[in-house]
């Protein structure tokens, strides 16, 4: 079994060694204000990390590291979980995919406008009006949209950077404890594993003229552990594994659980990520599998995800409450 974090020491290095952003408290609060009023209402509510990291070089950063995440399963997961009667807070990386609009972002939205002139007037004149034919089911998602942002139950908030991300998780989990077993955290971010401390970081550009480049970064502290320990003990927790072997992959999803504590893990292979998971709990795995013919009726390994964990945060408030 893997050594459990030290809480403290990790706690410590965030505070040290991360940039606090400016408006951390403002979006603590709000946070807070949407989970109150939505586990008033009797809704469970859902924080979902999406999209990837970016690690700074320079403070005044012109270089970066960065990986390839572009936010796929976190913005289709919050559209199932909003089917699913949750309120989201929706912890996207700025410019990753957005739920309901990812479905479109291949179509060249110039493509898709054209006038709608009165008689007799000029083609490049008069209203501007949408080619439905061109986006297929845009009246269907457009409806949906707008239930979901009449009734207040989606919250995006947006992060860049690896120090941005560290701190508004953490003040989202600060923010959701108040409603205990309601939440849910589903860890679906692609967080970066090193990074340089701001201490250590030049200010200005690296210049190339002074050769080589030499990194010497350091891990990122876990933050999962502090999280389930310390800042929503109460909340369900479920956190994401991708490995390109998958002959390690649910074993490592099994001391994951064993070191930090929370109640699932998800589990992919990155080849086949997109029509094969396991869910791995304490208790249980289960594969979630789409089928030849799930594909050819766009169904997408997300909806049978998050139906799976749905149904086990169910269970695990009847527990809690027990």
């Amino acid at each position: 079994m893997m050594a459990e974090p030290r809480t403290s020491s990790i706690e410590g290095k965030l505070s040290e060694e991360f940039a606090v952003p400016s408006h951390v408290d403002e979006v603590k609060e709000k946070m807070a204000a949407f989970a109150r009023h939505h586990a008033e209402a009797g809704r469970k509510v859902v924080l979902i990390t999406s999209g990837g990291t970016k690690v700074p070089l320079e403070s005044r950063t012109v270089r970066f590291l960065d990986n390839f995440s572009s936010g796929r399963r976190g913005a289709s997961s919050a559209e199932y979980f909003l089917d699913s009667g949750y309120a989201v807070i929706f912890l996207h990386r700025h410019r990753s995919l957005y739920p309901y609009v990812r479905m479109f972002l291949t179509v060249n939205m110039l493509d898709v406008l054209q006038f709608r002139g009165a008689e007799g007037a000029a083609a490049n004149s008069g209203d501007v009006v949408i080619n439905q034919q061109l986006l297929p089911n845009i009246a269907k998602v457009l409806k949906r949209y707008n239930e979901v942002k009449d009734g207040t139950l989606l919250l995006p908030i947006e992060f860049n950077t690896l120090s941005e991300y560290l701190h508004l998780l953490k003040a989202a989990a600060q923010a959701l404890s108040s409603i205990g077993s309601k939440a849910m955290f589903y860890l679906a971010a692609a967080v970066s594993d090193f990074y340089i401390p701001a201490s250590e970081m030049p200010e200005h550009k690296i210049q190339s003229s002074n050769g080589p480049l030499q990194l010497s970064m350091k891990m990122v502290p876990k933050i999962l552990s502090p999280l389930v320990k310390d800042w929503a003990p109460q909340a369900f927790v479920t956190s994401f594994k991708l490995e390109t072997d998958s002959s390690i992959l649910i074993d490592k999803a099994r001391r994951a659980l064993d070191t930090y504590r929370h109640q699932a893990v998800v589990a992919n292979v990155l080849d086949s990520r997109r029509g094969y998971v396991v869910v791995v709990t304490p208790e249980t795995q289960a594969e979630l599998i789409l089928t030849d013919e799930d594909v050819k009726n766009e169904v997408e390994i997300e909806d049978r995800i998050v139906s799976n964990l749905t149904s086990a945060h169910t269970k695990f408030i009847t527990q809690q409450e027990g």
